[in-house]
């Protein structure tokens, strides 16, 4: 049976945000990456919702949801929205799943709520030293940081920086495009965020069961899995060979299984 996947537009206290639901049962949270949008798990989606409650937010500030107030976008802040929307969709306890920047958001859920986060799954978690976090706190970022130019070659250049990361489908890199766009300055600034938070003195607060997965051929997070799996001891471990910085709307199958596996083993 095909599972529909309902868009809908929820009221919290910061503003307005945008939701894509798939399904019934226990409820699973799904962060997407700076600058996605929900429609990272697009595919995703109908997978997970076959026997669970899948909702895909927009973070706060992307896709269409409110932006913060200038000055006030931080990983704890975005993780504040995301459990005012599990609040206004009436879900006291969930598990929660972030790709990349969304990981950081689901980081931090499951260190400041531990009461409402049942297991938490961290995909492509880069950590980094202090040091090279505050290097990249201010200034350009690594990606998607482009000036505006009225010929529009700007758009070239973003598509030209992300090309190596979806070397396989044109589909793909112009949705990551769409939503670039959309996202204006977050698109960058979305990177700084992260770099900003100090997600080695939360991790030690992660107490709810945990799954790492690692895309192999991701070369920001990929080579820290060693590290988070020393700092998460106990926590379950998938490798997704081949899979890159688009791993959920790259692989969404491979992607949709090590999760529902994982939450199958919760008692």
């Amino acid at each position: 049976m095909a599972i529909s996947v309902e868009r809908r537009f929820v009221a919290v206290p910061d503003g307005t945000v945008h939701c894509a639901i798939a399904g019934n049962g226990p409820p699973v949270l799904l962060l997407h990456q700076t600058p996605r949008s929900w429609d990272e798990y697009r595919d995703v989606l109908p997978l997970l919702g076959r026997r669970r409650k899948a909702i895909a937010m927009d973070m706060v500030g992307f896709g269409d949801s409110t932006a913060l107030p200038p000055g006030e976008d931080s990983i704890e802040r975005w993780a504040d929205v995301a459990a005012d929307v599990l609040d206004a969709l009436g879900i006291e306890r969930a598990a929660v799943a972030g790709h990349h920047t969304g990981a950081y958001v689901a980081v931090e859920l499951a260190a400041s709520r531990q009461e409402r986060v049942e297991a938490v799954v961290l995909s492509s978690l880069a950590l980094s030293t202090r040091e090279e976090r505050l290097e990249h706190a201010t200034g350009r970022a690594v990606v998607d940081d482009v000036d505006q130019r009225p010929d529009g070659t700007h758009v070239l250049e973003l598509w030209r920086g992300r090309a190596a990361f979806y070397p396989s489908s044109t589909d793909l890199l112009e949705r990551y495009l769409v939503d670039c766009l959309r996202a204006g300055e977050r698109a960058a600034e979305g990177h700084r965020v992260v770099a900003r938070y100090a997600v080695e003195e939360r991790l030690p607060l992660v107490r709810c069961p945990t799954l790492l997965i690692g895309a192999t051929a991701d070369p920001h997070a990929h080579p820290s899995l060693p590290a988070l799996r020393a700092a998460l001891a106990g926590a379950a471990v998938v490798e997704i060979e081949g899979g890159t910085v688009a791993l959920p709307d790259g692989r969404p199958q491979e992607f949709a299984a090590a999760v529902e596996e994982f939450l199958d083993t919760l008692p």
